[in-house]
């Protein structure tokens, strides 16, 4: 691609070896031709393609927010004879693309690059592919191109420590809730078969139509349950989606705490995305593992236009499957917040968490526990307060 230089060569050239040839001056031509072949030379120089093989690894791939993170290329030449000296940037789709230390290859050779990526801000980033420029030593021209392929940083939210969250049921002596006015084991889900499992739980007539061996999955239901609710829409969000940065960092607060208490944990975002506890997860892991699914959503939440609260608390409302239910939200109208109090009767504990200024008659709804705070540390700070759920 000509560069603006480039494009004032040529121009100048073309202008000049037609002054040239019109008024009949053979040194106009003979400058003009010049700069037209300068210009024809750099292009041949800059459209010379680089022989590249290019491989990508990022560690860690999940991260939260302000970590470091590293990301690995190995690239090699697969130039027959041409030594080649180039520079690189890798494409980042959360904001500037970051350099690559400078590639200088003999032919056949190969090298290995490492550099920071950026990760002050939460969200899904992808990474690659890699944009390799070549330029012109006179810079008329300019030629990019991608090399290997793009992988996925999830840049999950920061987490600050809380002590403990809400069960909403009394602990019995073996440290489990019972919660058996909901019942004790239930229905949960189809899945495919695998040995070991018992045949009692064979559903025949499903495994008949679809071909193939499917069993009943139960849960127990007298197992602690936390349901958080995530505000993510556009108006609660506030400017630049400041808010919402603040209630996924809470967000992430509380799962961390309620998994550590070995409760099963939904997550919902208002605009309807979700992830519940599947069988199995047994709360999080020395190294957070049992957290992944949940902050990956968060990672992924971004300001939606969607009005109002209320159907998603209909919905939450419907299931009626947990003993705690928190709402995290940057909402400072106390109208908006109204549909809250519909889920008090579903869910023994309702806890309003607020990233922002307390809407004025909000804290007097009874039975709803109100934490407003203006950031997530602070809300961590706030949640451990709370004496009485």
């Amino acid at each position: 691609m000509p560069t603006r230089r480039g494009v004032i060569v040529l121009g100048a050239g073309l202008l000049l070896t037609g002054l040239g040839f019109g008024f009949g001056y053979a040194e106009l031509v003979v400058l003009g031709l010049a700069a037209v072949a300068g210009f024809v030379g750099a292009l041949g120089f800059a459209g010379w393609r680089p022989r590249l093989a290019v491989q990508r690894t990022i560690s860690p791939e999940r991260v939260e927010r302000g970590q470091p993170c590293l990301a690995y290329l190995d690239v090699r030449s697969t130039a027959r004879w041409r030594s080649q000296s180039l520079v690189g940037v890798d494409m980042v789709s959360n904001g500037q693309p970051v350099p690559v230390p400078p590639i200088r290859l003999r032919a056949g050779a190969a090298t290995h690059l490492e550099y920071p990526l950026p990760t002050a801000r939460r969200g899904v980033v992808e990474v690659g592919p890699l944009l390799v420029a070549r330029q012109d030593p006179f810079g008329l021209v300019r030629a990019s191109r991608r090399y290997g392929t793009s992988m996925r940083l999830w840049v999950h939210p920061r987490s600050y420590p809380i002590r403990s969250v809400p069960v909403g049921a009394s602990r019995s002596l073996d440290g489990a809730v019972d919660a058996v006015q909901y019942g004790s084991i239930t229905f949960h889900a189809l899945r495919e078969y695998v040995p070991g499992d018992d045949l009692r739980h064979v559903h025949w007539r499903t495994s008949a139509h679809v071909g193939q061996l499917m069993v009943r999955e139960h849960v127990d239901t007298s197992l602690p349950r936390l349901v958080l609710l995530v505000d993510d829409r556009a108006n609660a969000a506030g400017p630049d989606g400041a808010r919402l940065e603040e209630v996924a960092d809470a967000a992430a607060s509380v799962i961390h705490a309620a998994l550590r208490a070995e409760l099963h944990v939904e997550l919902h975002l208002v605009s309807g995305r979700s992830v519940v506890a599947r069988p199995g997860w047994s709360g999080i892991g020395p190294d957070g593992a049992g957290a992944t699914p949940y902050l990956d959503l968060l990672a992924e939440a971004q300001p939606m236009a969607q009005e109002s609260l209320r159907p998603a608390v209909r919905i939450l409302r419907g299931r009626h499957r947990g003993d705690t239910l928190v709402l995290l939200t940057g909402s400072t109208d106390a109208t908006d917040l109204e549909p809250v109090g519909l889920l008090r009767d579903a869910y023994p504990t309702v806890v309003v968490g607020i990233l922002g200024e307390l809407p004025q008659g909000l804290a007097g709804l009874p039975g709803v526990i109100t934490i407003s705070a203006p950031t997530a540390a602070e809300f961590a700070l706030r949640w451990d307060g709370v004496t009485h759920w």
